[in-house]
């Protein structure tokens, strides 16, 4: 990877979503937990959360990923809250085209993703950007398992 590749991937905006990653740490009595790691780079994030009526009513996320992946979840824990499990899978989803398929930018709430449009020629990277949007549909799963 040349440094202008570097450059271009590590650009500023998402250095500054890196700086800016909403809820982080982990709750004191979550409802679901969940963390995933990516093999291929060591990254991981941790998900705890609380559901209120089937929506995320308290979030919290534990970011050990490269600039990609905190950038990542500073958009998710950005617009987390008040979100279903289909909002964020479909966001998820989206993310995920955008990245390995060339598909459109997810809608807002979860446009800012559009930051990591460039990551498109790294698919190394991709399992770092999707940690914890998948991190936030296993803590959900959880949540909702403890709760029947």
């Amino acid at each position: 990877m040349s440094d202008q590749d570097l450059m271009q991937l590590y650009s500023r905006r998402i250095l500054a979503l890196t700086a800016t990653i909403p809820h982080l740490g982990r709750l004191p009595a979550p409802q679901g937990s969940a963390m995933r790691r990516s093999p291929q780079c060591g990254s991981s994030v941790t998900v705890d959360l609380v559901l209120n009526n089937a929506r995320i009513g308290d979030f919290a996320q534990e970011v050990r990923a490269c600039a990609l992946g905190q950038a990542s979840a500073a958009v998710l824990g950005a617009s987390v809250m008040g979100r279903n499990r289909d909002e964020i899978a479909t966001a998820r989803d989206a993310l995920e085209a955008m990245l390995k398929h060339g598909g459109p930018v997810p809608p807002t709430p979860f446009d800012g993703l559009e930051a990591l449009l460039p990551a498109r020629d790294f698919p190394n990277r991709h399992a770092s950007i999707l940690l914890t949007w998948d991190a936030t549909l296993a803590a959900f799963d959880a949540a909702q398992a403890s709760a029947a």
